[in-house]
């Protein structure tokens, strides 16, 4: 079994896995030789924090041992990689994959005799989104009861949302003047659609009204904000999404909780009133990554 998005997940096996974060978070000594023996092969061709920190730190916590994989210091870069792949499953019980492309995320996929796990690509990121969902049941018990806006660039983080929030019962509303070609995945909005949990729209301080979470995202990729070939694209965007920016302005209309997945743009996205206000959970939320890592890794290679 993969981890690639949520789409072989069902509803209850998803909200099976916020509950067994939960539990592992609150009762992490009962874990500590939990993928004990275990070995996951960690391979990076996206930078990275949180998704390094909490599978790392998961697979130590657990009783078992993390390989790093810089994909520029390996043969990925010049061998096919299903060939090193073939050869990289035969020696890990897991595969968790930080890539570009979702393309390659299935050829490895393909490939490998053991579990992989998508870290983030340009189409989906299930990993954060299992961490928010952890994240706002810690402050309302029943998701079905929930509504979460999310405001920004439709993106990995927005679809793996969505998927999530429709397959948990939240209500996720998204305010996107820009859609991601890249991460466009007709089938999976439409499968949210059914659910009538979705919707869109670009009326952002009337869907903030009654939300219980606000949530943002960075409105360009993180590998491409400092890039001068990127340098006209990011005015563009920059442009279009000011008017979305989350603020004091906006956040005196709601009482929401403010969430965002980091690493953040200060003053781009978000200001730092808004991240430091009392509401706050972003913090909360990058911490509760390493329990997202700790449930999937339980579900996957756990005896």
């Amino acid at each position: 079994m993969h981890l690639l998005n949520f789409k072989e997940l069902s509803n209850q096996e998803l909200t099976q896995l916020v509950d067994t974060a939960i539990t592992i978070k609150n009762f992490s000594q009962k874990y500590t030789k939990a993928l004990e023996g275990k070995t996951a092969a960690l391979i990076f061709q996206k930078t990275s924090t949180r998704t390094r920190v909490s599978f790392e730190v998961a697979m130590t916590q657990m009783g078992g041992h993390s390989l790093f994989l810089d994909w520029k210091t390996t043969n990925f870069t010049m061998a096919d990689l299903t060939d090193e792949i073939k050869y990289l499953s035969r020696n890990v019980d897991c595969l968790m994959a930080r890539l570009l492309y979702n393309s390659d995320l299935n050829k490895i996929a393909r490939a490998s005799r053991v579990p992989v796990i998508n870290g983030c690509d340009e189409k989906y990121h299930p990993s954060q989104a299992l961490a928010d969902l952890i994240t706002m049941k810690e402050k309302i018990e029943n998701l079905s009861k929930a509504k979460m806006v999310y405001v920004g660039v439709h993106n990995n983080v927005t679809n793996s949302l969505i998927e999530a929030c429709t397959k948990t019962g939240v209500k996720i509303i998204t305010v996107c003047p820009i859609f991601n070609e890249a991460s466009k995945d007709k089938e999976l909005l439409e499968e949210a659609k059914k659910t009538g949990l979705w919707e869109s729209t670009l009326d952002l301080e009337k869907a903030v009204l009654d939300a219980d979470f606000v949530y943002t995202d960075t409105w360009v990729d993180m590998e491409f904000f400092t890039d001068n070939k990127y340098a006209k694209e990011k005015e563009k965007r920059m442009k279009i999404m000011m008017p979305y920016q989350i603020n004091a302005e906006l956040l005196k209309n709601t009482n929401a909780y403010i969430m965002h997945d980091m690493p953040i743009h200060r003053n781009y996205e978000i200001t730092v009133e808004a991240i430091e206000n009392f509401k706050s959970l972003i913090y909360e939320q990058a911490e509760n990554r390493l329990y997202s890592a700790k449930a999937i890794l339980l579900k996957m290679i756990g005896t």
